[in-house]
């Protein structure tokens, strides 16, 4: 079973985040584990205990940036999960900076429930 960790500190977007992918027609994504974290700290706290195959990661956070975390992913070596940035930051520089930062796909927020699914399945492991 695949693990995503879902790092985003509004409540409603992680209900609805995991509403959408426990109903998705995908098993793979229906059936992936997703805990949360809701800023950095949380999220560095999940990853030192435990891997997980997929973040989604919310740019604007209670305690930075989340290409923060993303540069730290990257800079770290070896393997790392695959990370896909969540953010109403719809400019090309900021997708340029997100994957610069070390991010391996961008979801605009909103996004429709279809993308949201698409996306993770894209990137969960097979």
């Amino acid at each position: 079973m695949s693990k995503i960790l879902l790092v985003e500190d509004e409540e409603l977007n992680r209900t609805l985040v995991k509403a959408v992918l426990s109903r998705s027609t995908d098993p793979a994504v229906r059936e992936a584990q997703v805990v949360d974290a809701i800023s950095l700290a949380a999220a560095r706290d999940h990853l030192a205990v435990e891997p997980v195959d997929l973040i989604l990661l919310d740019m604007n956070l209670p305690d930075g940036n989340g290409l923060t975390l993303a540069r730290e992913l990257s800079a770290a070596g070896g393997p790392k999960p695959t990370v896909v940035a969540l953010t109403a930051s719809v400019l090309p520089q900021d997708r340029a900076a997100a994957i610069e930062a070390g991010c391996d796909d961008f979801l605009d927020k909103p996004y429709a429930a279809a993308d949201l699914v698409a996306t993770v399945s894209r990137h969960l492991p097979t």
